[in-house]
């Protein structure tokens, strides 16, 4: 029971006896610094740094950016990007969705696969047709503001409508003899022209390149679009002088003709035109000769 009870006093003594740490010139023994310690305060003390340090250790990974540089942990700015690309990957998603139905639409005008549809003038006059009596021709008061509206805008306009082109001309871009006409019930949505070989061939209205390249049925082949959904189309050229994208004014020269395609039998250029994806006939707005 005694020996009991002396080790609680002896480890007591022990925490408790007090040390002196002595720091020493070592060429002149000469005391330097000296301190009084305990292992009860030594223990304390190593228990306050390690505390100390760890608060300090978990401020910096918690609240710096250089936990970015420890493994396991994302970057904020990452994440913003990430979003970003996300957002940018599906617009452009729909962009290109967009634009494989328009080259779609253009490879059916390449080819031809288009039905064409009769259209009766007068059927359309008297769909559109209502009776004057049917109808309240009474001004309200916001026609009457829109009115006001449009005859200042026009008053300080009159330069814009003095210079502002009314009439949409479509030019010949060759002169020559018509070997093949349109014709839808064979499907040949075209014009042929017979020309010299290396006849310059011409924009037949201003419009941008949207398509400039080689096919193996009709050679080389150069797509224009123009103002009102109007489309031109040009085939069996020997060269093109024009590339995807490039602006074209009327009667600028956009290739040479040939005879380029193994549907071409002879020197001529292949010329049609589209309406809003609608064929159309070229004779009726264009004399070749």
């Amino acid at each position: 029971m005694k020996d009991k009870k002396k080790e609680p006093k002896k480890i007591k003594r022990k925490l408790l006896d007090k040390y002196r740490l002595v720091i020493l010139n070592e060429n002149t023994f000469e005391e330097r610094l000296s301190f009084k310690l305990t292992r009860l305060n030594v223990f304390v003390l190593v228990s306050l740094s390690a505390l100390i340090l760890v608060g300090i250790t978990y401020a910096i990974i918690a609240l710096t950016p250089l936990r970015e540089y420890i493994p396991g942990y994302s970057s904020t700015a990452l994440k913003r990007q990430a979003t970003e690309l996300s957002y940018k990957t599906d617009s452009l998603q729909q962009v290109i969705n967009v634009n494989d139905l328009y080259y779609n639409s253009i490879k059916q005008v390449l080819k031809g696969n288009v039905s064409a549809t009769d259209i009766n003038k007068d059927s359309i006059i008297e769909a559109v047709k209502l009776e004057a009596s049917q109808v309240d021709l009474r001004p309200i008061a916001e026609d009457s503001l829109l009115r006001d509206k449009i005859d200042k805008e026009d008053k300080y306009n009159l330069f814009e409508s003095a210079t502002s082109s009314t009439n949409f001309i479509l030019f010949p871009p060759v002169n020559g003899t018509i070997s093949e006409t349109y014709n839808v019930k064979d499907r040949h949505y075209a014009v042929d022209i017979i020309v010299a070989e290396d006849t310059p061939i011409k924009a037949t209205a201003d419009g941008i390149v949207i398509f400039s390249e080689w096919t193996a049925s009709t050679g080389y082949v150069i797509i224009l679009e123009h103002s009102y959904g109007l489309i031109s189309v040009y085939k069996h050229n020997a060269a093109l002088t024009k590339e995807q994208g490039d602006l074209v004014k009327a009667g600028e020269v956009i290739a040479t003709a040939g005879n380029t395609g193994e549907l071409s039998t002879g020197p001529h250029l292949h010329f049609e035109l589209w309406n809003d994806g609608y064929p159309i006939n070229p004779t009726n707005f264009i004399d070749f000769k």
